[in-house]
């Protein structure tokens, strides 16, 4: 029974998240955060760091993959089943609706103008998204230096318009980290192993 109702709950609000948010995973970072982190208090901050970057770095769009971890998390297999689907089933059925009259709707003027309004605000939501997780991105070496990288070299490929696929940014960054976990645990290895060395010469 307490199964059943955190599922439904989580129903809820994966659907109320889907179903008021414009512009896809990123624009629904920052009301995933709202709800997530601050009010329903189901992830850490640092955790939800995580949560974005392996949605991110993971086949399939970032709030899906978000909401099926936090389902999981909070409710086995069940919760994620139905965070998955209350999170994408707004987008589904009105895109549905809209497809079968697509062309009478966009025709609309107030429609274009509603429109032309809603990519100002998704525009809004996601640079306030990653503002947020900038700020809350813990300020280490690595951190600092590898963020202002990515912040830098995206900056100059805009202004000098040369196409480089976000896919790129992933993986270079994620054989960044790679190596930088492979130099930790040589270099606790390292540590361990002459710490063991006077040990081992004063029992002979």
């Amino acid at each position: 029974m307490q199964k059943f109702k955190t599922c439904l709950k989580l129903f809820l609000v994966m659907f109320k998240i889907g179903l008021f948010t414009f512009g896809g995973g990123y624009a629904m970072i920052s009301l995933l955060e709202s709800e997530l982190v601050a009010k329903r208090k189901w992830l850490e901050s640092d955790e939800f760091l995580n949560v974005v970057a392996i949605a991110e770095s993971t086949p399939g769009p970032v709030a899906i993959n978000a909401a099926t971890y936090v389902g999981y998390k909070l409710a086995g297999v069940w919760g994620s089943l139905s965070a998955t689907v209350a999170v994408a089933l707004p987008s589904f059925s009105i895109i549905f609706l809209i497809s079968l009259f697509f062309d009478a709707f966009l025709s609309l003027k107030y429609v274009a103008y509603a429109f032309d309004g809603i990519q100002v605000c998704v525009i809004f939501l996601i640079l306030s998204a990653g503002v947020k997780m900038l700020i809350k991105l813990e300020k280490t070496v690595w951190n600092i230096v590898v963020t202002s990288l990515v912040i830098a070299v995206m900056i100059a490929l805009s202004v000098l318009s040369i196409a480089f696929s976000s896919v790129w940014y992933i993986l270079i960054t994620a054989g960044l980290a790679l190596l930088l976990y492979l130099f930790s645990y040589l270099r606790a290895r390292r540590k361990e192993k002459s710490e063991k060395m006077p040990d081992e010469e004063g029992k002979q």
